[in-house]
């Protein structure tokens, strides 16, 4: 209900500054040639900004991916070497205390495990590695940049008919605003 107010309130100038092109003018107007130039560039340039931004972002996403599977394998890295040393030693007695087997085999049962979540850690990087390679955001908005320059490449002006040369039209004054 309060929506019907305002539009009653709305002077026409108001209405149609509210229903007006890109470029300002009413819409149902005709423009000129001028105007839909400038109206059909200014659209292209924001269309291709669109299209940087675009890529950015999917690029963005990207890095963030290959980041988190240089992370995961750095962590893997990471806890293979530091932690062999302790963990192997405090494993294999422990393992001795339990089983009362030859020490030897229990340092092995110890570093076997220490492997086993090396492995999984590796896993998790490939994975992340993977996603991160099939990721073809780049490459899809390479080829839609590519795609509008080759239609803008190709898009050619109607061709106007010929008209005789005793049927010459009359060349009409142009006004041309200052802004």
């Amino acid at each position: 209900m309060p929506e019907d107010r305002h539009a009653k309130t709305m002077t026409k100038t108001q209405r149609e500054t509210a229903m007006s092109a890109p470029d300002g003018s009413p819409v149902g107007a005709e423009r000129s040639i001028g105007q839909l130039f400038a109206s059909a560039t200014a659209e292209m340039s924001e269309l291709v900004h669109d299209e940087i931004a675009l890529a950015k972002a999917q690029l963005k996403q990207d890095v963030k991916r290959g980041a988190a599977s240089g992370g995961a394998f750095s962590v893997a890295g990471v806890l293979l070497l530091f932690s062999l040393p302790m963990l192997n030693f405090a494993l294999a007695y422990g393992i001795r205390t339990w089983s009362h087997w030859n020490l030897a085999i229990c340092f092995l049962l110890s570093f076997a495990a220490n492997v086993l979540v090396a492995v999984v850690l590796a896993l998790i990087g490939v994975v992340f590695a993977k996603k991160a390679k099939k990721s073809k955001g780049p490459q899809k908005v390479a080829a839609s940049m590519k795609e509008t320059a080759g239609v803008l490449q190709n898009a050619k002006p109607h061709p106007r008919p010929e008209l005789p040369r005793d049927e010459v039209p009359a060349i009409e004054a142009v006004a041309r605003s200052t802004s």
